[in-house]
C-alpha cells in the first residue's frame, strides 16, 4: 500500500515538472519570437511611415543610418556614386557629420568632391550633402550631385570673359583711332588711314556682335519647329556666294561637286561649280543651315594660302535609321594639330590667333557650326593634317529619310523603302584633295 502510494506521488510530481517545463519553454519561444533580431533592424520596418516613398522619389541620394552607423535604407543613386559600400557609408567626411548630427541634433550641411567611383583619375565629383536627424534614432543624409551645374557655370564664366575681352578689343582699338583722327585733323592723308583703319574695326564689332546674336538664337530655338526641305544645291551656292569675294582677292578656285559630278564649268571670277543632282534635300532651318555651310567654306577661304583650291562636295549617305546627307569642305589649308582639333568647336578657341584677326575672325564659327548640326540631329566631324589641309563634314537627315521617320510611316514603302538601310558597310569614294594651281 505504501509503495502504490510512493509511485502515484512520484508520477504526479513527475507530471506536476513536465508541465512547468512546457510551459516555461512554450513563454520562452513566444518571448523569441517578439524579440527583434539582428536582420529585423536593418529592414524598412524601423523606418517612420511614409519615409520609404518619400526617399523614393526624391531626386538626391538618400542614405538612413542607425545608431551604430548601419545602413537602414539607401537608394540606387547612393550606390551608384559609391556613398555605401558592404552596408556601411564609405565617405569618412559624411560619416562624421552623421554621428555629429545624432549626437547633438543639429541639421549639417557641406560640399565635397569626391574621386569618381572604380577609377582614381579624372574629374572629381562635386556633391553637397545635407544631414538631418530622422526620429530619436535615425540619421538622414541626402546627396546631391553638383558635377553638372558646376561644369555649365564655369562654361558660362569663361563665356562671359571671353565675351568681355572680345568686345574692348575693337572697342579699345576705336577709341584710339579716333584720338589719332583727331589729333592729325590737318593731315588729310593720316585721316584718311586711321579712319580705315576704324572701319575695319568697325566691322569686325558688327561681325562679332552678330555671332554672337547667331550663336544664342541657334542654343535656344527649335530650329525644326520651322524646318522644310532645303535644296543641298542652294545652300552650297549660298556659302560659294559669300567667300566669293575672299576667294577672288587670294585667287582661291572654289569647286562644288552635288551628289555626281557632270561636267566642270569655269567661271570667270575663279570659281568652279561642277553639275550634279539637285535632288539632295535637308530637312532644316534654311537659315541656320545656310550660316553653317557658310562659316565652314568661309574658314576653309581665310585659312588657305593663295592659289589654291576649296572643294565642296555633297552626297548620299545610307546610315540607321535613315539616309543623310553629308557636305564635305575641303581646303589645303595650314592644317590642324591633335591638340587643336580636340579644342577647335570650343566658342572663341582659334588655332591662328594672329591669322584670324586678320582675317576678321571671331572664334565663334565653328561653335554655331556645332550647334546647328546637333540641333538638326546631324554632327560635324573634321579629319585634318598639319601642312595638308583640312577636310570638315556635316552629315545632316536628308529630308525625304526625315519624313519617312515621321509619324503614320510604318514599315515604309516606295522611296523609303528603296533607301532602307543594309546591314552592309559602305564605301564611300574620297573627296579628292585641293591641288595647288600652276
Amino acid at each position: 500500500m505504501d509503495v502504490n502510494a510512493a509511485v502515484a506521488a512520484a508520477a504526479a510530481i513527475a507530471g506536476v515538472c513536465t508541465g512547468v517545463i512546457a510551459m516555461l519553454a512554450f513563454r520562452w519561444s513566444e518571448r523569441d519570437q517578439k524579440r527583434p533580431t539582428r536582420s529585423s533592424l536593418h529592414t524598412d520596418a524601423v523606418l517612420p511611415p511614409g519615409v520609404d516613398t518619400v526617399l523614393s522619389v526624391l531626386r538626391s541620394s538618400a542614405v538612413v543610418l542607425d545608431e551604430a552607423d548601419s545602413v537602414v535604407k539607401a537608394s540606387s543613386a547612393a550606390y551608384a556614386l559609391g556613398l555605401v559600400r558592404g552596408g556601411k557609408l564609405a565617405v569618412e567626411p559624411m560619416l562624421k557629420m552623421a554621428r555629429d548630427t545624432r549626437r547633438d541634433g543639429e541639421i549639417r550641411q557641406v560640399e565635397l568632391d569626391l574621386p569618381r567611383r572604380g577609377t582614381g583619375r579624372g574629374e572629381a565629383l562635386a556633391v553637397s550633402a545635407r544631414v538631418a536627424p530622422l526620429g530619436s534614432r535615425l540619421v538622414l543624409l541626402l546627396v546631391e550631385d553638383l558635377t553638372e551645374a558646376r561644369r555649365i557655370e564655369a562654361v558660362r564664366r569663361d563665356f562671359v570673359a571671353n565675351v568681355s575681352h572680345e568686345l574692348k578689343t575693337p572697342v579699345g582699338a576705336l577709341s584710339l583711332l579716333s584720338e589719332a583722327v583727331m589729333d592729325a585733323s590737318e593731315d588729310p592723308e593720316a585721316v584718311e588711314r586711321f579712319a580705315g583703319r576704324m572701319q575695319i574695326e568697325a566691322t569686325r564689332l558688327t561681325n562679332l556682335v552678330q555671332e554672337l546674336i547667331d550663336l544664342s538664337r541657334v542654343q535656344n530655338d527649335d530650329p525644326l519647329e520651322d524646318a522644310e526641305p532645303v535644296p543641298v544645291d542652294e545652300l552650297v551656292a549660298e556659302a560659294i556666294d559669300r567667300s566669293r569675294h575672299q576667294a577672288s582677292h587670294k585667287q582661291i578656285t572654289l569647286a562644288a561637286s552635288i551628289g555626281g559630278a557632270a561636267g566642270p564649268s569655269a567661271e570667270g571670277d575663279g570659281t568652279r561649280r561642277e553639275g550634279g543632282a539637285a535632288a539632295l534635300q535637308i530637312w532644316g532651318n534654311r537659315g541656320q543651315l545656310a550660316a553653317a555651310l557658310g562659316n565652314l567654306v568661309e574658314n576653309a577661304v581665310n585659312y588657305s594660302p593663295a592659289r589654291t583650291r576649296v572643294g565642296i562636295a555633297a552626297r548620299r549617305v545610307t546610315a540607321q535609321g535613315g539616309d543623310m546627307i553629308e557636305v564635305a569642305v575641303t581646303d589645303q589649308g595650314i592644317g590642324i594639330s591633335d591638340k587643336d582639333k580636340e579644342r577647335i568647336f570650343e566658342r572663341f578657341y582659334r588655332v591662328d590667333p594672329a591669322r584670324s584677326r586678320a582675317t576678321g575672325g571671331t572664334g565663334l564659327g565653328l561653335a554655331i557650326v556645332k550647334h546647328v548640326a546637333a540641333s538638326h540631329g546631324g554632327e560635324v566631324t573634321v579629319w585634318s593634317s598639319e601642312g595638308q589641309g583640312s577636310t570638315f563634314t556635316l552629315r545632316l537627315p536628308e529630308a525625304a529619310a526625315h519624313r519617312d521617320r515621321g509619324p503614320g510611316h510604318g514599315g515604309g514603302t516606295g522611296a523609303a523603302a528603296d533607301t532602307a538601310p543594309t546591314d552592309e558597310t559602305t564605301t564611300y569614294e574620297p573627296i579628292p584633295a585641293p591641288e595647288v594651281l600652276p
